[in-house]
């Protein structure tokens, strides 16, 4: 059982997070070596706790293991149950009091305003396919969807005519969010134009692959890593950008903290702060470069 947790997490992370190769060869490593641990312990992967966490780093420095593996090892763990209880797998993380060594605050990468426009241009919209990429791009700018919430769309969970969605998130939970009007026009223009030549007569889902079915997470992120390639966008890209990118441009825009929390499905604020370091960080580097004194 914790070894397919393991997979689902390596999957995530390679997926909606386009960890680099060696973070996932590295988070894998020391995630099967806890889960070969704990099936020698007899222990499921909702029994572990602070005890059992201390127990393990024992075990690893018996092992000969330098301070700075384990606390990597611990810092994997710690990632992995944080997956889930997002993904509410289990429903308490042992590591949440866990102490490691301070590093520093970690601030997940945006487009800017400019990136964006180049990305969100990329798909030949004179193809049937470049119009639902164009329409999935916009729509996971628009609303800061998680790319797992936008492939899950159902067609009558929109509501073009007053633009919003109905997504279905974390937990089962319902939230609306609005679209704004260049992602209305342009699943107005799928839906019309494209989505009745894809979809399968039994599917109900809103963005089909050319054989009908609903598109999936890997299937999307290979197309949008495509277009930013295309897009001469260097950065490490994936859907999850994207919506680091909504939330941080809304930020910087003037909007307020909880408004966006609500859009983003966030249960804690504190979850929706990162961003605030973003906007901070980014204001900082806008004073240096301008301020006479800077």
């Amino acid at each position: 059982m914790i070894h397919e947790q393991v997979d689902s997490f390596i999957e995530y992370l390679t997926v909606e997070r386009s960890s680099p190769e060696t973070t996932l060869k590295a988070y894998e490593s020391d995630l099967r070596k806890f889960a070969f641990w704990l099936e020698q312990e007899s222990l499921e992967i909702d029994q572990v706790d602070g005890s059992t966490l201390l127990r393990f780093s024992s075990f690893c420095r018996e092992k000969g293991m330098k301070f700075t593996s384990i606390s990597r090892r611990l810092s994997a763990i710690r990632q992995f149950y944080r997956f889930l209880v997002e993904e509410e797998r289990i429903h308490k993380d042992p590591t949440r009091d866990m102490v490691l060594p301070r590093r520093g605050t970690y601030l997940p990468e945006v487009l800017n305003q400019e990136e964006v426009e180049r990305l969100l241009a990329a798909p030949d919209i004179t193809t049937s396919l470049g119009i639902r990429d164009k329409a999935m791009l916009e729509v996971l700018y628009a609303t800061g969807l998680r790319v797992s919430e936008l492939v899950g769309l159902k067609v009558h969970n929109l509501n073009v005519h007053i633009g919003y969605l109905m997504c279905r998130g974390k937990g089962d939970k319902e939230r609306l969010v609005p679209m704004g009007e260049s992602a209305v026009h342009w699943v107005k223009e799928y839906m019309v134009l494209i989505r009745p030549s894809l979809a399968h007569a039994r599917t109900d889902a809103l963005f089909c692959t050319r054989r009908g079915s609903a598109m999936s997470r890997q299937n999307f992120w290979y197309a949008i890593k495509r277009y930013a390639l295309s897009a001469g966008i260097v950065k490490t890209i994936s859907p999850h950008v994207l919506r680091h990118s909504f939330a941080t441009h809304l930020l910087t825009g003037g909007a307020d903290l909880r408004s966006v929390q609500m859009m983003l499905g966030h249960a804690d604020i504190s979850t929706t702060q990162i961003y605030t370091h973003i906007t901070s960080k980014r204001l900082k580097e806008i004073h240096e470069k301008y301020h006479p004194r800077g």
